[in-house]
């Protein structure tokens, strides 16, 4: 399976997640904020920068089609981390029936985990 559209599409939402809170600053509020609040304190300043830098890596990457597994793993670790400690308990939805649900972070997990593995589980080339 060829995953280009599936990487532009991922790498498009991690440069729409990333780059407007790099260039508002709202990053050092994520950081000094929520993050130390949650007990990152004092280094809740630089997670939140590598976090939104490691989504900018992940968009570069999967453009290029390089080190795709490692950077969908690092990816995949920083949504379940954002599910635990931010989006479980505001439910499943984002909009609708919720806010701020997991129900994105699931689908791009999802769709990162499909880039990683075009075949599925199996072991053989070309198996549906």
């Amino acid at each position: 399976m060829n995953t280009l559209i599936l990487r532009i599409a991922v790498a498009v939402i991690m440069l729409a997640h990333s780059i407007p809170s790099l260039v508002t600053g709202s990053v050092n509020d994520f950081g000094n904020g929520y993050l130390n609040s949650q007990g990152f304190e004092p280094i809740g300043l630089y997670l939140a920068w590598l976090i939104k830098l490691s989504h900018i890596a992940c968009a570069i990457l999967l453009m290029m089609n390089k080190w795709v597994k490692p950077i969908c793993i690092i990816t995949i670790l920083i949504l379940i981390a954002g599910i635990a400690m931010i989006h479980f308990q505001e439910g499943w939805f984002v909009v609708g029936g919720g806010r701020n649900g997991m129900e994105f972070n699931f689908l791009l997990i999802a769709v990162l985990l499909s880039i990683m593995y075009p075949n599925g589980w199996s072991k053989e080339k070309g198996a549906e």
